[in-house]
């Protein structure tokens, strides 16, 4: 076996296990894909933070971070804003009629607002900066100097391969969502996790 494979699957492993979670950046992916809409600059978005993160991590960003908790502290109160904000529209979507049918137009967002709010929840998020930098930063470098470039390697790997499943594999899921209250139930689920979220992170 070579010996960057143990610390590339390594990697690999610990990168889903982070990510596979029911989370704000996976909700909205999901989103974005059932709708067939700016899908792959959304995955690119995800998938660029988190190899941006990822890096950051494994150079030592985590330490910075260790000692800078007020950093961690506006970050989470800014997210905490955005998440409550983004669950009060979702949770006025449930309320109108066939906002979300994907069939209906002039309904959509555009690219940049798309990518401005992907951003926002991907790097307003001070969980991407515990998990992400500081818990896969320092695991990964327990692997040595050479070791923890691999590591890292199958960590970004994850998050490519699971972002791009998340946002093209969505589409399977349209013909269920051809009925607009199926998009208010997402939606409800949406401002529920959102609320939750965003609570969270300013409760001590």
């Amino acid at each position: 076996m070579n010996t960057f494979l143990p610390h590339m699957l390594a990697g690999l492993g610990l990168g889903f296990s982070l990510i596979i979670a029911i989370g704000v950046q996976n909700i909205f992916v999901l989103r974005q894909g059932i709708r067939g809409e700016h899908v792959l600059p959304v995955v690119l978005v995800c998938a660029l933070s988190d190899a941006a993160l990822i890096l950051l991590g494994v150079t030592g960003l985590g330490v910075i971070i260790e000692r800078a908790p007020l950093l961690i502290t506006i970050i989470r109160w800014a997210g905490a804003a955005f998440l409550l904000t983004y669950a009060v529209l979702a949770a006025r979507r449930v309320f109108t009629a066939n906002s979300l049918d994907v069939t209906t137009e002039g309904k959509s967002a555009g690219l940049g607002a798309t990518v401005l709010a992907v951003l926002a929840l991907t790097w307003l998020n001070p969980h991407v900066y515990l998990d992400t930098v500081l818990l896969l930063g320092s695991i990964a470098n327990t692997h040595g100097i050479d070791g923890r470039w691999w590591f890292a390697v199958g960590a970004v790997l994850a998050s490519v391969i699971w972002f791009t499943a998340l946002g093209y594999g969505a589409r399977l899921l349209r013909p269920l969502f051809a009925k607009p209250i199926a998009w208010r139930v997402l939606d409800a689920i949406i401002a529920v996790v959102m609320l939750v979220l965003g609570v969270k992170l300013v409760l001590p």
